[in-house]
């Protein structure tokens, strides 16, 4: 039997997880995840009447706030290969619509949307699922219009004595069981522990972000290094 690749790996781990997902993400983070979210909004300044990218949406949270900042003048698409996890967004879209945001099935790596066609491009939580970090990067950086910014916030690896050792301790021994006891799903929490601790530090990351074309780079951790804001903008074409 042909050992999966990452990508029908992840497929299969969100489509089983799917209806618990928003659940078990607050206990993971310990409901972290919506105050990190609301902080990168505010450094974003998202405005009224743009466009806006969500890539990797899952459940739809991100794409949610960000159709609320842009508003009916705007337009938010999130994007995401899981199925089941969109059918969870769009069911929220239902029962409190948001006319100016919109789910689409497709791939990061190779999004189907014009150059230059948004004013943000988000991920959460997400590019630590892909097969390729830059290419997805690359792929953000093309979409995203010249002037306009590229915004993931992932967990990262915590560099806090003591700190560190607890979060890993965590992530490998009690999230699994978490994931069992709270949602019947043991390997695939066993899957986003893995995930998480072998994706890139911040520095790694926003490397990659330069390697990807964008420039003036932020970056803003929170709870201790648990979790990173990497926020880049891709260079204003020059007249």
């Amino acid at each position: 039997m042909a050992q999966e690749t990452k990508e029908q790996r992840v497929h299969h781990v969100f489509e089983k997880i799917y209806d618990r997902y928003d659940f078990m993400n607050s206990v993971i983070s310990f409901r972290r995840h919506r105050a990190w979210r609301r902080s990168v909004m505010k450094k974003m300044q998202v405005r009224p009447g743009d466009k806006a990218l969500d890539v990797c949406c899952g459940t739809g949270d991100w794409s949610f706030s960000l159709a609320k900042a842009v508003g009916p003048k705007g337009h938010v698409t999130g994007l995401d290969f899981s199925k089941n996890m969109l059918s969870v967004a769009e069911k929220k879209n239902k029962e409190n619509p948001h006319e100016q945001l919109s789910f689409l099935w497709g791939n990061a790596m190779e999004l189907p949307f014009e150059d230059n066609s948004f004013d943000f491009v988000t991920i959460g939580f997400g590019l630590r699922n892909v097969p390729d970090y830059l290419q997805v990067l690359k792929e953000m950086n093309r979409v995203v219009k010249p002037g306009g910014k590229v915004v993931c916030l992932e967990t990262s690896q915590p560099t806090m004595v003591g700190f560190k050792q607890m979060y890993y301790f965590y992530f490998k021994r009690i999230m699994p069981v978490l994931g069992k006891l709270l949602a019947k799903s043991y390997d695939e929490y066993s899957w986003l522990q893995e995930s998480a601790k072998d994706f890139p530090g911040k520095k790694e990351l926003r490397a990659l972000f330069q390697q990807a074309g964008l420039t003036n780079v932020k970056i803003k951790t929170y709870t201790g290094g648990v979790a990173a804001m990497h926020m880049g903008e891709k260079p204003a074409v020059r007249s």
